[in-house]
């Protein structure tokens, strides 16, 4: 099953060398999808949070990009998050509300 796995890998790199430069172009898109996220998620924490460190999940689902954005609440001393959600069709984005750092803990029973 191995070696007959390994051939058809091997066959395709073979019969089809122009589909390899797609892989290199297909991270470009992922990394302008993740900068596209950052940028729309950092917009709207604007006034909320002040200069937020954005997390991107890097491919997200098949239908949203998502982001956690943290830092200083703004006019506050407390450090906050926010969840932001990314529409891939729309390419809109959507923030949550702040959740303070140290309560934010859910225990699954």
């Amino acid at each position: 099953m191995l070696r007959s796995r390994q051939f058809v890998l091997a066959a395709a790199l073979f019969v089809f060398p122009l589909s390899l430069p797609a892989f290199a172009s297909s991270d470009d898109a992922w990394g302008e999808f993740a900068m596209d996220v950052a940028a729309k998620c950092s917009a709207l924490a604007e006034g909320r949070i002040e200069k937020p460190r954005v997390v991107v999940d890097p491919f997200g689902t098949e239908s949203y990009g998502m982001a956690i954005l943290t830092g200083k609440a703004v006019g506050a001393d407390a450090t906050v998050s926010s969840i932001c959600v990314y529409d891939k069709k729309s390419q809109t984005a959507e923030i949550g509300g702040e959740l303070p750092v140290d309560q934010v803990t859910i225990t699954m029973p």
